[in-house]
């Protein structure tokens, strides 16, 4: 997609192409045994979000940094092009993915229908 428009990726309704980047709604579970996708999961006010684990605990700014590592990983872009737009305090996070739009909902289609990536990032420390 080009322009300005924004359009949900397909299947992932917790992701919104908009131009040069990817909007996507989160929600974060911090002290995991692993850090892993999960599944998209709409909340009770009807919003879309995608689960994610993560092996950090929420410690100063420790998860958060392992979900933008995670997110840079699997998405093969640099880790300043994720950003956390809002909800750094909370479980419930927008990542902001600066980069090809288009690529990038590509490349989380494939993540969400492949499920867990077996090159798990918790292990690297």
């Amino acid at each position: 997609m080009t322009g300005s428009a924004a359009a949900t990726v397909g299947v992932l309704a917790a992701a919104v192409v908009e131009g040069g980047s990817v909007t996507l709604a989160v929600r974060v579970t911090p002290k995991s045994s692993k850090t892993a996708l999960g599944e998209v999961v709409t909340m009770p006010d009807g919003r879309s979000v995608l689960a994610v684990r993560v092996a950090a605990p929420p410690v100063d700014g420790a998860a958060n940094a392992a979900l933008i590592a995670f997110f840079s990983k699997r998405l093969g872009v640099r880790r300043s092009d994720v950003t956390i737009a809002s909800g750094e305090g909370s479980r419930l996070k927008i990542l902001r993915i600066d980069g090809d739009g288009e690529a990038i909902a590509a490349r989380l289609r494939a993540l969400i229908g492949g499920g867990t990536d077996p090159s798990d990032s918790s292990r690297t420390r």
